[in-house]
């Protein structure tokens, strides 16, 4: 399983990668492989400008097996949809690239201080171990 060191984990499997004052938001490795073959990634366009808090839903993942709720790692402005993702052939790339080309939202955080209640790498592997 693929957990990169330089990112932060949910309990809802979903990592964060803070990039000056912006975040990129996806599944994790191991999210995907449980899902299995991804089929769409159903989050409104229109939520770009909108600020949610942490663990509030912003979208979907459906896989052949399941459904699965994405929700907010923290709190924060949603400032770019990866649109690309909504096209059944690109929603592949979850499989693929969970960490590179399929991330799903780019947010601007309200409080960078709330990424240190995520889990580090080492804390997410003994999750899901």
């Amino acid at each position: 399983m693929n957990i990169p060191a330089n990112l932060k984990y949910t309990n809802d499997d979903e990592w964060i990668r803070l990039e000056g004052e912006f975040a990129y938001v996806g599944i994790t490795d191991y999210a995907q492989h449980e899902l299995g073959d991804i089929t769409f990634v159903d989050v409104d366009p229109d939520l770009v400008g909108e600020n949610l808090e942490a663990e509030e839903e912003f979208g979907a993942i459906e896989a052949v097996k399941t459904t699965a709720e994405l929700l907010m790692p923290v709190g924060g402005e949603i400032v770019e949809v990866n649109e690309a993702l909504a096209d059944e052939e690109n929603a592949k790339l979850v499989n693929s690239d969970p960490y590179g080309e399929a991330w799903i939202i780019k947010i601007k955080v309200n409080n960078i201080a709330d990424l240190d209640n995520l889990m580090d790498a080492a804390a997410y592997e003994a999750k899901i171990a």
